[in-house]
């Protein structure tokens, strides 16, 4: 990190700069921009967190976002994602700098101010993003351990909607819609074929994982093409029921998401049908 130029003073602890190869970084450290003016050095030194955010428009909302926040704020937030990196290896969209930086913020300034919202999909959250949810308890614990302020468990659902959000690419407003579509699939599912599946289950796992993801390509509009005909007949006639009950759930998400579903993606449901209900049974 040596050889940076200050390319602007975003306030006392902020400043945009180049790095070496002449590419924009946002660097963080206590006293940093203090008495330092475009065009100098940076002080290596006092260098406590530098962002490399490859998109320029998110890389500008970033800076006018902490240009006016208290640091001890912005190194939570820093800490929280930086946690989440390493011990559970998430691969998270760089947005997640500039949504849970300014939920954070927000939700400490609505404490102060005696505001504490109920989490309507507290419960869905914690069944169905459980590890979304254990970074929630961490941000917590975190918040409460370096600004002693004790949030509720619904803090720790909204923190986790904004992992979600930036593990699966979609925006917040779809990330709020998740836990209830997969409440309704699997309310689907279980009346269709009349089981009661095991949640702790592999099977169930990878069935719940299938659907996150095939709704994340419904959001992202990325669905998987038809071109697998045949395939799709030998398995509607081989397994009806699971079939039948695929289709269901796909003109569910159709009518929730105003999208088409593909017969390829219908099969491969109907698939991860087939194996949740095999051990059921």
């Amino acid at each position: 990190m040596k050889n940076m130029v200050i390319d602007k003073i975003i306030n006392n602890n902020i400043i945009s700069a180049y790095d070496e190869q002449g590419k924009e970084v946002v660097i963080m450290g206590r006293g940093i921009g203090f008495g330092q003016r475009p065009g100098k050095p940076v002080d290596t030194s006092k260098i406590e967190k530098v962002y490399q955010i490859k998109n320029q428009t998110v890389a500008e909302q970033f800076k006018e976002l902490l240009s006016n926040m208290p640091l001890e704020h912005i190194q939570i937030s820093n800490d929280i994602i930086a946690y989440a990196k390493k011990h559970l290896q998430l691969k998270l969209n760089q947005n997640i700098y500039v949504t849970l930086t300014d939920h954070i913020n927000f939700a400490i300034e609505r404490y102060s101010q005696g505001i504490k919202p109920e989490n309507a999909l507290l419960w869905e959250i914690q069944r169905f993003y459980t590890q979304e949810y254990e970074l929630g308890k961490y941000a917590v614990e975190l918040l409460k351990e370096r600004l002693h302020i004790q949030f509720p468990a619904d803090e720790a659902g909204f923190i986790a909607l904004h992992f979600v959000n930036a593990e699966y690419g979609t925006d917040l407003s779809a990330a709020l819609k998740f836990p209830n579509l997969l409440k309704d699939i699997l309310k689907i599912v279980m009346e269709e074929l009349q089981i009661e599946l095991d949640e702790q289950s592999l099977h169930y796992e990878r069935f719940v994982t299938h659907v996150k993801f095939l709704l994340q390509r419904v959001y992202k509009k990325e669905l998987l093409l038809e071109e697998e005909k045949e395939l799709e007949e030998l398995l509607s006639n081989k397994y009806k029921r699971e079939y039948d009950c695929s289709k269901k759930v796909a003109a569910y998400i159709e009518k929730a998401t105003e999208t088409r579903i593909s017969g390829v993606e219908v099969m491969y449901l109907a698939i991860h049908i087939r194996r949740v209900t095999m051990i059921e049974e």
